[in-house]
């Protein structure tokens, strides 16, 4: 690493890529699935399995570029996902046929494999090691922009130059930015410390306790995991489904993004004082709260909920990179990451689809459902201890 290489200046050039990369992959769908179906002959809900489906390879990949990281650091594998999603975005743009659409989805699985906030988080622990979670929190205060810009860049982009041009525009987007910035990033991890000649050799094998440890932050992960891709994907119509006017519905979708940098800038400003299972604990309480005021009131309520679900979500992505850093420490924690989050990833991929369906249904049934796993997610956490005390 080099010396000018400093936490703030990775918290800048991080933040400003991962707004790029969630803004033209994760958000891309919820504006341009529909034009997208109808111009290459497809149904919507066939658009977002193919999405889907691109997410699954995130949970096949994510353990082993986990583990480059941990070894190379974050460089390689960010600036491949710059180029994965200019190439995935550059096919969309060109696909007339539906299969070469799923082609180019499954390009930008690759890129959100290789490219999303797992390997930026494990990048910043390489460079950084346990100082990472500040960092963590300032690049996710950055991105968690990349709903309030990425829904109506889309839209606009859409309605200026069709979807096909908005796809292109995003492209240029990774090429001319994104992909000079992860150029700019040190080669390797920080060099750590070697153990002194006398010290006990640092094992590999699992310390007793780990494993329930590890299943009842994955169960927390995946539920948190597939509300997000849910409401990523499906927000606005989501909204519009509960009597929400469309541009009701975009202006309370737009209102996630702040909702989820204040909700970090709180965070950011306790990060000291507060552990990050408490933080997590505090995160999956409110997407419930809101989704009962959304079913209860119902279009009335469109703002708290998004403003509710945003803080939440945005709580919580933080507590993805730091509550593992902070149980486990630093080591093999790009890989470790991975692991916690293939049963995350599976349901992640899943979501978009399935609650397409359940909103075909009913869209207070979605809300339930995903309301009730909340709820899991909370008990998972409760059940988790500090190994200072216990708590």
């Amino acid at each position: 690493m080099t010396a000018a290489f400093t936490p703030r200046r990775a918290v800048l050039t991080l933040g400003v890529t991962q707004t790029i990369g969630y803004a033209c992959s994760t958000y891309l769908p919820a504006t341009l699935a529909k034009p997208m179906a109808a111009d290459v002959g497809m149904s919507t809900s066939g658009v977002f399995l193919a999405f889907s489906a691109a997410l699954l390879l995130q949970a096949a990949t994510g353990p082993r570029i986990g583990k480059l990281v941990d070894h190379r650091g974050g460089r390689l594998p960010l600036s491949a996902a710059s180029l994965l999603f200019a190439a995935g975005l550059a096919g969309l743009a060109l696909a007339q046929t539906p299969a070469v659409l799923i082609a180019a989805w499954f390009v930008i699985g690759f890129g959100m494999s290789a490219g999303l906030y797992d390997i930026a988080f494990a990048g910043l622990v390489g460079w950084f090691g346990v100082d990472a979670r500040r960092s963590i929190t300032g690049v996710t205060l950055i991105a968690g922009f990349a709903s309030t810009i990425g829904w109506p860049l889309t839209a606009w982009l859409e309605h200026q130059v069709g979807w096909r041009g908005a796809c292109l525009a995003w492209a240029a987007l990774n090429l001319l930015i994104a992909l000079p910035l992860h150029l700019s990033l040190p080669h390797a991890p920080a060099p750590r410390p070697e153990p002194a000649a006398d010290a006990a050799p640092v094992s590999d094998a699992p310390v007793p306790g780990d494993l329930s440890k590890m299943i009842l932050m994955a169960t927390a992960f995946a539920v948190l995991a597939a509300i997000g891709s849910a409401m990523s994907a499906h927000l606005p119509p989501l909204l519009n489904a509960l009597g929400v006017s469309p541009a009701a519905a975009v202006g309370a979708a737009a209102l996630v993004g702040p909702a989820q940098v204040a909700a970090r800038l709180a965070e950011f400003a306790l990060v000291r004082r507060m552990h990050p299972l408490v933080s997590g604990r505090v995160a999956v309480s409110l997407f419930p709260i809101g989704a009962v005021l959304l079913i209860g009131l119902g279009g009335i309520a469109a703002a708290p909920f998004t403003i509710l679900y945003g803080a939440g979500n945005g709580l919580f992505t933080i507590v993805r990179g730091a509550l593992p850093l902070a149980l486990f420490g630093e080591r093999n924690y790009g890989r470790r990451l991975g692991v916690l989050n293939v049963p995350a990833r599976l349901l992640q991929a899943l979501s978009p689809f399935v609650f397409a369906l359940m909103i075909d249904r009913s869209a207070n049934l979605a809300l339930a459902v995903m309301a009730a796993g909340s709820v899991l997610a909370f008990g998972a956490l409760m059940l988790l201890r500090r190994p200072a005390d216990g708590t």
